[in-house]
């Protein structure tokens, strides 16, 4: 048992009048006696379960940030520019993700992407990046953090994997199952940046209290140029068909306050319905068909989301400037090409 873990459960653990936040350091203190196994499984769950009914304060995700940085793998300074994408770890059961795609566009136009997660986990179980990556023909589970890396530099895209990246991370997964309910852990998943240069944080969320400690916390991190929100399908970065995409821009070095942007789709003239996810099989074919055949339910949401990032990292004037861009970039398969590209580097480095 951690004392040192039991005084600061008491501090959290005592109800709606008598617990307390955290500072900094105290959460920091908490997150390296879990990860590195020095807290008995009780008091994890403990203070799992605590922390999620009190609700995490900005300087008390930051502490358990500083400890991620510190214990977890993190890739290195590369050339150009780079985006963190944030996305739930435990995948999608609903809607067909668009973020691979996303990540290719990206990448094919000189942006580095930077992704992060592990396979399939609670509480939702659902279609994981992991998975759609190796459908594609790309298994970044096989490697180390150097070949990732390696992988980054060559073809601008990479996943650090929960299980062989962030071993520590990833044995608090059982306790994800057991508990039920997504710890404060999961919403530090949203913003970590296991990259050591500076970077521009593309995040999801659900409920705007998120998007608020966001706000208040991203600032402080001293790699991060600029940080996008958004109120995505399922808490990830994929803007919604089906409703508005409800948007935070963050430009740090302009202003600290976040810009907020209401995006339809309908409004550039396409469709205003999510494509269902209903099964693993149905959604990779989805995906595939967007990347090689540039057909399908998916392309609208494909373009869109394509577009819009393509405009809010400038690489375009306009939204409609980056739809436009997208388009062609699809229709000339350079897309296709990019995920060629991709499947040489992580053969060459397997």
């Amino acid at each position: 048992m951690s004392q040192q873990l039991r005084e600061l459960l008491k501090k959290i653990g005592g109800g709606p009048h008598t617990s307390k936040n955290l500072s900094k350091e105290e959460a920091s203190l908490a997150t390296k006696l879990i990860l590195e196994g020095q807290a008995t499984p009780a008091q994890i769950g403990a203070f799992m379960i605590a922390h999620r009914i009190k609700r995490p304060t900005a300087q008390e995700l930051l502490g358990i940030l500083e400890a991620y940085d510190q214990l977890g793998s993190r890739l290195q300074t590369v050339e150009g520019r780079v985006v963190v994408v944030g996305n739930p770890y435990d995948g999608r059961t609903r809607t067909v993700p668009v973020t691979p795609i996303t990540a290719l566009v990206l990448s094919s136009v000189g942006i580095s992407v930077i992704l992060h997660g592990g396979d399939a986990m609670p509480t939702k179980y659902g279609l994981s990046l992991v998975r759609i990556w190796q459908e594609l023909g790309v298994d970044f589970s096989n490697l180390t953090i150097e070949q990732t890396q390696g992988v980054l530099q060559d073809a601008k895209i990479a996943l650090v994997y929960l299980p062989k990246h962030f071993p520590q991370a990833h044995n608090l997964v059982q306790y994800r199952e057991e508990i039920g309910k997504r710890p404060p852990f999961a919403t530090v998943e949203l913003i970590w940046l296991p990259y050591q240069g500076p970077v521009h944080l593309l995040t999801g969320f659900v409920h705007p209290p998120t998007e608020k400690i966001f706000e208040d916390l991203l600032p402080l991190n001293s790699n991060l140029q600029a940080y996008t929100t958004c109120k995505g399908l399922e808490g990830s970065i994929d803007l919604p068909m089906s409703r508005s995409a409800i948007i935070g821009l963050g430009n740090l070095y302009k202003t600290k306050s976040l810009e907020r942007c209401i995006l339809k789709s309908s409004d550039f003239g396409f469709t205003s319905s999510d494509v269902e996810l209903i099964s693993a099989e149905s959604a990779l074919e989805e995906i595939k068909s967007v990347i090689f055949n540039q057909t399908g339910d998916l392309l609208e949401s494909a373009i869109f989301n394509a577009g819009f990032y393509l405009w809010r990292l400038e690489i375009c004037q306009s939204i409609e400037d980056g739809l436009a861009m997208a388009s062609e970039l699809l229709r000339q398969k350079k897309i296709e090409k990019q995920l060629k590209l991709l499947q040489s580097a992580v053969k060459q480095y397997e």
